[in-house]
């Protein structure tokens, strides 16, 4: 079943880009800054099972109450202060959430999360030192102030 989607914003647009790059089997994946759940329940059609992690309980409540089922689990959390265990996930997105917390951290816990040959999107709004934390790292300007970055940690098949 696809999610409706019954709104428009930037985010929402380039979504996407993240979606396009959960490798096929995907079974945990990773949503840093999930807001209102909207891409986690995207993610959910992609993945066995998301996780999605926001520091705003407004926003967990309400990604909670639009979401049926049980393969997205919600987590109400500082993404850097969650204990995330280490290669545990075969996806990690965060879509316009990492200028929001130390940007070098966040792509550190987010690799760390990757098993070997796990992948990972990031939509953003600034660029900072993408390349000097994920070696191989493809990043692409996009409209809007937005970019990506994708990656696959090195190992797995």
């Amino acid at each position: 079943m696809t999610t409706r989607v019954d709104y428009w914003n930037h985010n929402v647009h380039y979504q996407p880009v993240i979606l396009g790059t959960v490798p096929d089997g995907c079974g945990a994946a990773l949503e840093v800054g999930c807001g209102d759940g909207l891409l986690a329940r995207r993610l959910a059609e992609r993945a066995a099972e998301v996780t999605a992690i926001d520091q705003d309980a407004g926003m967990i409540a309400l990604a909670r109450e639009r979401t049926s089922g049980s393969r997205v689990r919600y987590v109400h959390a500082d993404f850097l202060a969650c204990p995330v265990e280490a290669a545990s996930f075969d996806f990690a997105c965060a879509n316009t959430v990492l200028h929001h917390m130390d940007f070098t951290a966040a792509l550190r816990a987010m690799a760390r999360a990757l098993r070997p040959g796990g992948r990972l999107a990031v939509v953003g709004l600034v660029h900072a030192i993408a390349r000097d934390v994920l070696p191989g790292v493809r990043y692409r300007r996009h409209l809007l102030w937005r970019y990506s970055l994708r990656w696959r940690k090195p190992g797995g098949s």
